[in-house]
């Protein structure tokens, strides 16, 4: 006679290890520290392309000649106007609420007044992409002017993606150096394999709904401080800190009273996050020419600090993407909760290519769960409840 046993399931809590899917876009190499996009990595990218090539990149699978580039770039300078729909629902909406939010909520418009809101079909799904790449920066400094007061500032077609944002945002034309800083950070944000806002807009096309809910869904989970937020909370940090003068003490008590410090460490990067130099070498570069090196001083004095520190060497808490982006992109002209919106007008172009991807073997996402609650009841009324 045999028996047969049956053992509960493992669960991965935070789906920790768990291979969801494969991917083509992004290879992360977490022990060593790379990142590549396609093949080609993150430094050589940075260094060398524009966010428009990377788009390409992500969505065609291959960067485009030269024609190709000019076409994309065509099609992206006419998405950057709004529709009077969505810029009146920038208008509309309260002042006081999160960047993001105001993203959210001019997607949402996008996909309503889309007449093929529903056709998921490949090239359809690229139009999509391409139509919110152009129009997320001009919400998101659109919704910034607007809660100060002042007019939305119409996209110059004359400029790139960076610096047409820049100046929708500032009203002015960025200077060379800003420009090719927000384009590596564009570039450096653009993709970055499963993470937490790629899984959830996969898990929204997986039901077979439209993009626009896909991307509404990815920038709500964007919004959350362990993931796109971290930005936010790292500059707020630092001008909680004040002056590289008291890192120690800050450092010091955080430790003590378990406070964590934002911008270190990461789920899959065991070493140093391969963007950090990258953005670090930027934050500097335009901290001096805006004259206000302290942010950048008080993260590298923290850098330096964590570096040696016993509790985050055995910890392996290196600094991750957010480090020095905070304040990078605070010395380009963004408060603190408009740095979650940039990272969104980025990692359109990773999300979008992940629906793609998602698309073109589609299997509704349905994980599963162990249930640990009580065993069978017998129902009574309420009279007889105690």
């Amino acid at each position: 006679m045999s028996t047969s046993s049956s053992t509960e399931p493992t669960i991965h809590n935070g789906l920790e290890g768990v291979v969801v899917a494969a991917t083509s876009l992004a290879r992360i190499e977490g022990n060593e520290g790379r990142l590549s996009y396609r093949g080609y990595s993150i430094a050589d990218l940075a260094q060398h392309a524009t966010y428009e090539e990377v788009l390409y990149l992500l969505w065609y699978g291959k960067l485009p000649n030269k024609q190709e580039y000019a076409q994309l770039k065509e099609k992206l300078t006419k998405a950057r106007t709004l529709s009077p729909t969505v810029m009146k629902v920038m208008k509309d909406l309260p002042t006081t609420g999160a960047p993001i939010d105001a993203l959210r909520a001019g997607v949402t418009a996008m996909g309503m007044e889309d007449p093929t809101e529903d056709d998921l079909e490949h090239n359809a799904v690229i139009e999509k992409a391409i139509r919110m790449a152009g129009a997320m920066p001009t919400m998101l400094a659109a919704y910034g002017r607007l809660r100060e007061g002042k007019q939305p500032v119409d996209p110059d077609s004359s400029l790139d993606d960076a610096a047409n944002f820049l100046s929708m945002l500032r009203g002015e034309k960025p200077s060379e150096l800003d420009s090719n800083a927000f384009n590596a950070y564009l570039v450096c944000l653009a993709e970055h394999s499963m993470n937490a806002s790629t899984f959830s807009a996969r898990v929204t096309i997986s039901a077979i709904s439209d993009v626009y809910s896909a991307i509404a869904t990815a920038l709500g989970t964007l919004k959350g401080v362990a993931h796109g937020g971290a930005n936010m909370a790292s500059m707020k940090m630092l001008v909680d800190i004040g002056s590289a003068d008291n890192v120690e003490n800050y450092v010091n008590e955080s430790l003590k009273s378990h406070r964590r410090l934002m911008g270190l460490g990461h789920r899959i990067y065991k070493a140093r996050d391969p963007r950090v130099d990258i953005l670090m070498d930027y934050s500097e570069k335009v901290s001096k020419e805006k004259g206000n090196p302290t942010y950048h001083n008080i993260a590298k004095k923290l850098e330096e600090l964590t570096g040696h520190h016993p509790f985050f060497l055995e910890r392996k808490l290196f600094p991750n993407v957010e480090f020095y982006s905070a304040p990078l992109l605070y010395m380009l002209g963004l408060q603190p909760d408009m740095m979650p919106g940039a990272f969104a007008i980025s990692r359109i172009g990773g999300w979008t290519a992940h629906l793609l991807e998602q698309l073109e073997d589609n299997r509704l996402i349905r994980p599963s769960a162990l249930y640990v609650g009580p065993a069978a009841q017998t129902y009574q009324p309420v009279e007889s409840r105690s």
